[in-house]
């Protein structure tokens, strides 16, 4: 017994005075192995007598436990120094800055249409929206628009089916037809959104923006159409002053119909909108054609009213400099992040529209 004894403390001293794995996996295999010293000591068991045999037994297990537990415990010993230097060596420092944020930008066109908006909105007018795939009648019949008339061809036109019944709308007068169809006089509307043409150059797209304007009540004529316009363009432009004509021209859905032009002048290479001896064609309008008013059951002799097309990227240009209508298009991330706006800067006429 004995010698276990002397086998028990000598190898207690060499796990405590270990700290390295591998010296103490030697140790555990020298131990605890096959053909390791703890099992060794047992065979012995066998050639003692049955009186020694019970007491040698007890004893070798109380010593095995021991030097497992011992064993044990600088191993976990060992663990929690390797973790502590990981830790101290390998720390994360959340104190460090996070990442760059790039933030989005609004489109000019989403702009440009939030500016008109807020402009109609403050005298009056209500939004309205209609869908992009329209009947023919909402977009021709129901405008006074002949059978023979250009705008009708294939080559002007984008027909969804043989019958040229159903179509992409060419402006956004659809949506007066709709409004009028569904409620009563009077109205008092804007119709912003997507129209579509067979047409594409650097001042053309064949999907653009417009917004079509209706006012119909009593006793209304050119004047509040001329003092509506006027405004508009001064506020849209953020100008004190504009110089503005309107030439006669032809609508089939207004009579009288008339393009208006706005005076501007070129300085330091840029178009500068309101005084100026040249003239811009900026939109177009009339009085509502009789023939309309039948059309959605809207008695002409009672009501009359104005209507006026405005295109929303063509303003775009004009205001923010920009000289050729598809790149509004090309989904350029340097581009919309030069001319693009604060998604949190809404545009409103007592806060300025383009800040």
């Amino acid at each position: 017994m004995s010698d276990i004894k002397k086998i028990k403390d000598e190898y207690l001293v060499k796990i405590r005075n270990n700290n390295n794995f591998d010296n103490l996996n030697q140790i555990r295999s020298e131990l605890f192995g096959k053909n390791g010293i703890i099992a060794l000591e047992f065979k012995k068991i066998s050639s003692l007598s049955s009186d020694d045999r019970k007491n040698f037994a007890s004893n070798l297990n109380l010593i095995k436990n021991e030097l497992q537990n011992e064993l044990n415990k600088v191993f976990k010993e060992l663990d929690f120094k390797e973790l502590n230097s990981k830790l101290q060596n390998e720390k994360l420092d959340i104190t460090l800055p996070e990442r760059n944020f790039n933030q989005g930008k609004i489109h000019p066109v989403s702009q440009v249409i939030d500016e008109i908006s807020s402009i109609f909105s403050e005298i009056g007018f209500s939004i309205e929206e209609g869908p992009d795939v329209e009947n023919e009648y909402n977009n021709f019949t129901a405008l006074n628009t002949p059978d023979n008339h250009p705008a009708r061809d294939m080559h002007d036109t984008f027909y969804l089916d043989e019958k040229k019944n159903y179509l992409l709308r060419t402006h956004t007068s659809p949506v007066q037809v709709r409004t009028m169809l569904k409620g009563k006089p009077p109205f008092k509307i804007i119709a912003p959104g997507r129209t579509y043409r067979s047409d594409s150059d650097q001042t053309h797209a064949p999907m653009f923006h417009q917004v079509e304007g209706l006012h119909i009540d009593k006793n209304i004529n050119m004047g509040h159409l001329k003092g509506c316009l006027n405004y508009f363009i001064k506020e849209f432009f953020e100008v004190k002053k504009i110089k503005m004509r309107f030439r006669p021209s032809h609508f089939p859905f207004t009579e009288p119909s008339a393009e208006v032009d706005i005076g501007y002048e070129i300085k330091d290479g840029k178009i500068v909108i309101g005084e100026g001896d040249k003239w811009l064609e900026i939109l177009g309008c009339g009085m509502v054609h009789p023939n309309v008013l039948e059309n959605v059951k809207v008695d002409p002799k009672k009501y009359q009213g104005y209507a006026f097309g405005i295109g929303i990227d063509r303003l775009g240009m004009l205001k923010y400099g920009i000289n050729d209508l598809r790149a509004f298009f090309e989904t350029d991330y340097r581009w919309l992040n030069h001319f693009g706006f604060d998604p949190l800067d809404v545009p409103s006429s007592y806060r300025g529209l383009s800040r």
